[in-house]
């Protein structure tokens, strides 16, 4: 009867997601590899709503940005997501949950253009994202439970101040009660040392794209010396004699040195001879 009066109640049919197979989600080990992004929701004075887009490295728990506004959509999140990965580069991979901003064609366009990988919780899983939430929990206990904005203009200053602050002076207990920036600077002053160490490494011998170039000497295979150069080499090294010509007359300078040679033009010249030690010139 109900079916004949059209009076049963619509129910909506569910959206139909690609399946996907439910592993755990790896840890970061090195800095910039996994960021966490979420958002966190606040009024102003006037009851007016305003999200506060929150990213943050999952290695060195440091906030890298808090940017609050009215309306937040899929194209501001690839805004601050520039912004941010200008300088540092873009991250491995980005952990969200399904909403909208995140899971849409500008964000999902975005990584596939940078090579990120989007990893997208469960829904209803907010603990698969445990570096966002418990960040959130800590904003909004510490800043946004204690303040009151009355423009937006004011509500980014003060996030932005406690921000900061969070970086840079407040200790966390799993980075030894270092700060977050303490940690990423002697992350990144590491790396700039380990690269600069491997430019003063030697280079291996070059092969056959580096024709031309000298090789290391033991690297190539010893050339023995033929006969005409060990004689060459013998006569170059011997002691010379210099000897005085006057007219056909030879007279040594040395007493018991002798040598020949040819006259010179004016009868009188010094030249060089070589001494053969069994009294026969060379």
């Amino acid at each position: 009867m109900y079916r004949e009066e059209n009076l049963g109640v619509r129910t909506p049919q569910r959206k139909q997601r690609g399946a996907h197979v439910r592993v755990p989600l790896p840890g970061a080990s090195q800095a910039n590899q996994r960021w966490s992004m979420d958002f966190a929701s606040e009024r102003l004075v006037d009851g007016r709503w305003f999200r506060i887009l929150t990213i943050v490295d999952q290695f060195t728990r440091e906030c890298l940005g808090a940017q609050a506004d009215r309306l937040q959509t899929g194209e501001q999140v690839v805004v601050q997501l520039k912004r941010l990965s200008a300088p540092r580069g873009a991250p491995e991979s980005i952990t969200t949950d399904n909403g909208g901003e995140f899971a849409g064609k500008a964000v999902e366009s975005w990584a596939y253009q940078n090579g990120v990988k989007l990893d997208l919780i469960r829904p209803g899983r907010p603990v698969e994202n445990g570096y966002i939430e418990s960040f959130n929990g800590r904003l909004r206990d510490e800043c946004l439970n204690g303040a009151l904005f009355f423009r937006l203009v004011d509500a980014r200053a003060q996030i932005e101040a406690w921000r900061q602050d969070y970086n840079e002076q407040r200790p966390h207990s799993a980075l030894d009660e270092r700060t977050p920036t303490e940690v990423a600077r002697t992350l990144r002053e590491r790396a700039f040392a380990l690269s600069s160490l491997n430019k003063t490494r030697p280079q291996p011998c070059p092969g056959s794209a580096g024709a031309g170039q000298n090789q290391p000497a033991l690297d190539r295979a010893a050339v023995l010396p033929t006969e005409p150069n060990k004689r060459a080499k013998a006569r170059a090294e011997a002691p010379h004699l210099l000897v005085r010509f006057k007219g056909d007359t030879l007279i040594p300078e040395s007493p018991g040195n002798w040598a020949f040679g040819p006259l010179s033009t004016d009868g009188s010249q010094l030249i060089p001879c070589l001494k053969n030690r069994v009294g026969s010139t060379l």
